[in-house]
């Protein structure tokens, strides 16, 4: 440290960033008295090798704090320290005796905020919440990143249409984490390159990450009351950096070794056509509530960066149901985000972003909902991320529901309302077969307004939040009792059944029932307007043996078992010629809701007539008309027809004419066991009857016309 020399600095950029000889670093603090720079030789340091005090004329610009460390470079490891006003009830936490990781930070050492603090707390030692931790070798460290130091080998954004997109949710570590996964380096980013080929295979075009950006997995400290282990905060929705990939997802942890696996994860994925789109959580951080941890942000300028109730500002705002909510509309956190966001896509190449609990990013500085927000808006119309995709969870856990109508122009929307309502219809309830009908068309009553397109509709069925399929028709209710809340997390609204049995079961009939429900969900979701989305292992039946809230377990229960893509490969087979099928034939992915002025689809009831949308109704059929739609040939597209029985009878369906000259070809029959149910593309078989076809109960048909 003694060749290092501490010059001025500039206020640009913040974070550490390598510039020629040197380090420059930039921090944000208004009310800050004095800022240390505090840097480290190793991970495993206790305590820092140099600390340097920044200067409150030199290195200081407004309210930015800099310096160019001359004779470091890329892997210098580093924290600080920042002394102010310690004022809770003034919204001023600064603590000089806590060290703070850079909000910019670009990557972490192994280890753990809550680990090290949880240690100190059970030691009894003076100085975990107002002093300075005694040993900082399990504490994580920033890493100062070159991102010049990869080669892309001309990696480009794919920009995949996202009318074309088939998206694949999937948590990072547990797709290959599980020893079934057969990989040489499980749950990292390195495994899950070696599953590209699967995903590729099965047809998807992006694939969406559950929360990679660095959280801590010691966070939760529930105990599994099965087995008396600790439980983990597996799902990663606690940011602790928003720059950084996550470090224990890699199977290189040495300085910067992350970022540069995950950018090899990114480049390997777009040479095989499959875009990456992030689960981000800008909503709210890990520093939880008045009782939590300072170790970022709360050190930095708490009353900046969070928002708090007027007049009792030593308490947060909760809007996230984690303890606080990042005050998203202030300039310096508006700023903050939309740097996040362009890192990821400039350095990253990634190519969209899931935004959960986004209606959180409405609201103003006094927790209010508002409808036009600069975040959002800024956000749409960032030239940077112009061509990256946007996708808002659109509620929050303060009542901000806004399904259908979340600000901000291009935004997507997970469409919940698709979820409940095709549940519903599937499972065979009373009541809903218009609501289905109006889900399967594009939920035009939610988003036919404002110039938006179909694709604002984010369809899905099932998610990382709830239950897998498999076990959406194998239980009656959650069984969360692993998690250590007395099985009172998670939701009990799931819309769910187990056919006769609750839970795994080796009775043929009730199996044989299972599956085709789900082929007819898999079915429904494909074939729907909007854009699909599925969750991993839905394809060949994987379970979290009813947990439907599995976000603390880091075990078997979470983690994909690969044996049952060999065990059910006939519906492996079926997912990826239905999702072959949509891609195919662009009726089934149109960019426009239909007109009613044209006969782009048309509704019956079994008997060919006009449908029937009362109540007791649970029969749905639609013909699309292919001479409507072009597909990427130029050509014209077919006439399909699909129809829906979810009744506990078969019918007999009197089906309509198609264009003159064609007949009808049977795609697909969720009724007939074994790969017959579904054709290969160009493979269909001519109906010997054009006139009728008879539809055993529970059953999905796909004609299409040639």
């Amino acid at each position: 440290m003694n060749s290092l020399q501490f010059l001025e600095g500039s206020p640009r950029n913040l974070g550490a960033v390598t510039c020629g000889d040197g380090v420059n670093f930039a921090v944000f603090s208004k009310n800050a008295e004095r800022v240390v720079l505090d840097l480290f030789d190793t991970p495993q340091d206790k305590q820092p090798s140099f600390s340097f005090e920044f200067d409150p004329v030199k290195n200081r610009t407004g309210s930015i704090w800099h310096v160019f460390v001359k004779g470091l470079s890329a892997g210098a490891l580093y924290l600080y320290r920042v002394d102010g006003p310690y004022n809770p009830p003034q919204g001023h936490r600064f603590n000089f005796n806590k060290f703070l990781f850079d909000p910019y930070a670009k990557s972490f050492t192994s280890g753990s905020v809550f680990r090290s603090y949880n240690k100190q707390r059970a030691l009894g030692l003076a100085g975990v919440e107002n002093g300075r931790l005694s040993d900082l070798s399990d504490f994580p460290k920033c890493v100062v990143v070159d991102d010049s130091d990869f080669d892309w080998q001309g990696d480009k954004p794919l920009n995949y249409p996202l009318y074309k997109s088939v998206i694949y949710e999937t948590h990072l570590k547990g797709y290959t984490a599980s020893p079934t996964s057969g990989v040489q380096k499980p749950g990292t980013y390195k495994g899950f390159i070696e599953k590209i080929p699967y995903l590729k295979n099965l047809g998807i075009t992006a694939v969406e990450f559950m929360p990679i950006f660095e959280f801590d997995e010691d966070e939760n400290n529930n105990i599994n009351p099965k087995t008396g282990e600790k439980l983990s905060n597996y799902w990663g929705y606690s940011s602790v950096g928003f720059f950084a990939p996550k470090t224990t997802y890699s199977s290189d942890r040495t300085p910067g070794g992350p970022v540069r696996e995950f950018k090899e994860l990114v480049r390997e994925m777009h040479k095989a056509g499959l875009e990456v789109i992030l689960d981000v959580v800008y909503n709210h951080t890990a520093e939880g509530n008045e009782q939590g941890y300072t170790f970022s942000f709360r050190g930095f300028e708490n009353s900046v960066y969070y928002i708090l109730p007027p007049g009792e500002k030593q308490y947060y705002m909760n809007f996230s149901g984690c303890g606080n909510t990042m005050n998203a509309n202030h300039p310096v956190v508006t700023q903050f985000i939309i740097d996040s966001l362009r890192y990821w896509v400039m350095e990253m190449h990634v190519d969209g972003f899931r935004f959960d609990l986004a209606s959180a990013l409405c609201r103003d500085s006094a927790g209010a909902l508002q409808m036009q927000t600069f975040l959002v808006n800024a956000i749409a119309e960032d030239p940077v991320l112009s061509n990256t995709k946007l996708i808002a969870e659109p509620w929050d856990c303060g009542g901000g529901y806004l399904v259908g109508g979340f600000p901000g122009g291009r935004w997507s929307e997970w469409n919940d309302r698709y979820r409940n309502d095709i549940r519903r219809f599937i499972r065979g309830d009373e009541g809903v077969v218009t609501a289905a009908a109006t889900r399967i068309a594009g939920s035009s009553d939610l988003y036919n307004h404002d110039g938006r397109l179909t694709t604002a509709s984010i369809n899905f069925i099932t998610a990382h939040d709830g239950f897998t399929l498999n076990d959406l028709v194998s239980f009656n209710g959650k069984h969360n009792d692993e998690n250590g809340e007395n099985n009172r997390d998670g939701t009990d609204d799931n819309n769910c059944y187990n056919h006769g049995f609750e839970g795994i079961t080796v009775n043929p009939k009730i199996e044989k029932l299972r599956l085709k429900k789900i082929k007819n969900y898999i079915l429904c979701l494909m074939l729907s307007q909007g854009v699909p989305m599925m969750l991993a292992g839905d394809e060949f039946r994987r379970t979290q043996n009813g947990n439907n809230n599995a976000y603390c377990q880091d075990n078997e229960i979470s983690w994909i078992n690969w044996n049952l893509a060999e065990k059910n490969e006939e519906l492996v087979v079926f997912t990826r010629r239905i999702i072959q099928l949509r891609k195919n034939h662009q009726v089934f992915h149109r960019e426009t809701f239909f007109s009613t002025k044209t006969p782009e689809i048309e509704w019956f009831d079994f008997t060919g007539k006009n449908p029937d949308w009362s109540n007791p109704s649970r029969f749905l059929a639609f013909m699309l008309d292919g001479s409507m739609c072009m597909n990427g040939d130029g050509k014209y597209d077919n006439d399909f027809y699909v129809a829906g029985n979810t009744d506990i009878y078969d019918v007999t369906i009197t089906l309509p004419s198609p264009h003159k000259g064609k007949k009808w070809y049977l795609a697909a029959d969720t009724s007939i066991e074994g790969n017959d149910c579904i054709a290969e593309p160009g493979k269909e078989e001519c109906l010997s009857e054009q006139k009728r076809y008879i539809l055993p109960a529970g059953s999905f048909v796909v004609l299409m016309s040639k």
